[in-house]
């Protein structure tokens, strides 16, 4: 779908606001042909030393079109910000709901950083396209009226209107497709910059190094000098756009100057309608700067769209509602000739796995680095999808399964997970109404009690999603405190307790095992989870080299 395609469908979705605002525009527009033509009766009457009351009605009718012009501008306003408002909350509500649902893969071929910074796009869409419906239809609607109106006064001002159409659509139609393509180069660029800075804020403590500092600065250097480059580009095509606006205004103004003249002097006008045309030359040049001017700003709509337009393409998970919710009182999987891919790899991370968890199975996974013990979590978890295979949960086909609900009775801790910005509680419990026995078990599960009671603000005090306020260690906790909180019926865990001294992991690992009716599928340097383990299997090269009961 091409970027003009799109906007097009953004703006259907607000057809009646727009309708009003093109209604209002309409209505200005006509208001605004009252100067000219109230002025060409006022020196008319002048002129015939004729100073009567239908001068100071006139006089008071232009007042009046003026002010009117004004209060409809501020009711464009007022449906503009409702426009933007709508705009901006629309796009908010579909990136919090796109971005957990995006698939594994699109993910993992995108930066998630970089995906989330798109919305930013949002504010020049409310900016730029509020802007663009006022003063377009605006500066259109009055070159159209205006052209109306001296086109009565004489034919040379109809085939004025004529080339005026001629060169908009010349000037159009030739920077286009340059000027969209520079733009969405810039835009590319200027997201890279942005994420390279981002890179720099959240390993800032790394780039304190004198030689990795310079790395860093080399680095921008590099990629604001492409950014630079296409901005240029594209600064060169709005130059040559105004530089026809110019050629445009000296040529209209010498024909008015030249051609009005010898009208007047023939007597074909008089000195009353040459001045109205002056005034609607000039409104008409004004018109028409505002939307050469503005060409910039739909160019800047049109990237942004697109850069939107690429996260909501992205494809989401399609979820199978299922009616047989009692299957979940128990939870077996079963795992049949699977095999998994990452989409940049040529080899394969896992290779025709097979083997079935049943409720309340504590099973540890084993192998070395890279042996595939991540990948195959993930695909347990229902992060990701085999590419050959199937995988059942309770006798049923992974692709039918209400994945929603399964995820509901499911706890996980990856590797490297940390806290979100919030408090301490909102990372625990994600808003949800536990009691304070729920509470009070989980924070004694996971050592993090006495912790807890030094905070001034407890629970509720704030922490950032870098950890800055908390230790590596209280930071696990609070992951794996999330992923205990709501008791669930299987927990998958990665490396859950590396960070933390053993005597607070073999107690943590003590209590999670000691659940019976808890599955535990666990991938972990830390051997004491073998003392409770009643299996343990070992992948090697993405295949099971070994399946057996301790």
């Amino acid at each position: 779908m091409t970027p003009l395609k799109r906007f097009i469908n953004l703006l259907k979705l607000d057809r009646r606001d727009i309708s009003q605002i093109i209604l209002y525009a309409i209505f200005s527009g006509i208001l605004a042909l009252s100067l000219p033509l109230g002025i060409q009766a006022i020196i008319n009457f002048i002129q015939a030393g004729n100073i009567s009351v239908s001068w100071v009605v006139l006089v008071f009718l232009v007042i009046l079109g003026v002010a009117l012009v004004g209060i409809l501008s501020l009711m464009q306003m007022r449906i503009t910000e409702n426009l933007q408002q709508k705009l901006f909350v629309r796009s908010a509500f579909e990136f919090s709901y796109r971005l957990p649902s995006i698939k594994f893969e699109e993910l993992y071929k995108n930066h998630p950083p970089e995906i989330a910074n798109k919305f930013f796009d949002t504010l020049t869409i409310q900016k730029g396209t509020s802007k663009l419906l006022v003063d377009f239809s605006a500066s259109l609607l009055q070159v159209l009226f205006a052209l109306v109106l001296l086109s009565l006064y004489h034919p040379f001002f109809i085939i004025f209107g004529l080339l005026l159409l001629g060169l908009l659509y010349a000037i159009f139609a030739y920077a286009y497709k340059p000027g969209l393509e520079t733009s969405l180069k810039e835009s590319k660029y200027k997201y890279k910059v942005v994420s390279w800075l981002q890179e720099i804020a959240k390993n800032y403590w790394v780039f304190k190094n004198q030689n990795h500092f310079m790395f860093a600065l080399s680095k921008n250097d590099a990629l604001v000098s492409e950014y630079l480059n296409y901005r240029e580009k594209h600064f060169k095509i709005i130059k040559s756009q105004y530089i026809k606006l110019i050629v445009f205004k000296i040529i209209i103004t010498a024909s008015l100057l030249i051609i009005g003249g010898l009208l007047v002097i023939n007597q074909q006008m008089n000195i009353g309608q040459f001045v109205a045309a002056e005034i609607g030359i000039l409104m008409v040049i004004a018109s028409v700067e505002k939307i050469i001017l503005g060409l910039e700003t739909f160019y800047d709509v049109l990237t942004s769209v697109e850069k939107i337009g690429q996260v909501t393409d992205l494809p989401v998970e399609v979820v199978t509602t299922s009616n047989e919710n009692f299957c979940y009182s128990n939870i077996n999987l079963s795992i049949e000739n699977i095999s998994y891919k990452f989409p940049d790899s040529a080899k394969n991370a896992l290779k025709n796995i097979s083997f079935i968890i049943n409720q309340g199975e504590k099973i540890i996974l084993n192998g070395e680095n890279g042996s595939g013990k991540s990948t195959l979590i993930r695909l347990l978890a229902g992060i990701i999808s085999p590419n050959i295979g199937a995988f059942y949960i309770n006798d049923d086909t992974f692709k039918k399964i209400d994945l929603n609900l399964y995820r509901k009775h499911i706890g996980i801790v990856l590797q490297n997970e940390t806290p979100f910005e919030g408090t301490i509680l909102e990372n625990i419990t994600f808003g949800k109404p536990y009691s304070d026995e729920d509470l009070k078990w989980v924070l004694d599960t996971v050592q993090l009690t006495d912790f807890i009671k030094t905070l001034p603000e407890n629970l509720n005090t704030q922490i950032m999603s870098t950890g800055l306020l908390l230790s590596a260690s209280n930071m696990q906790k609070i992951v794996l405190a999330k992923s205990l909180i709501s008791k669930p019926k299987i927990l998958f865990l990665e490396d859950p307790t590396d960070k933390l001294d053993s005597i607070s992991a073999q107690n943590i690992i003590t209590t999670i095992m000691n659940n019976k009716n808890q599955t535990v599928v666990v991938s972990s340097k830390n051997d004491f989870w073998k003392k409770y383990a009643q299996r343990q299997i070992t992948l090697n090269s993405g295949k099971i080299s070994n399946d057996i009961k301790l």
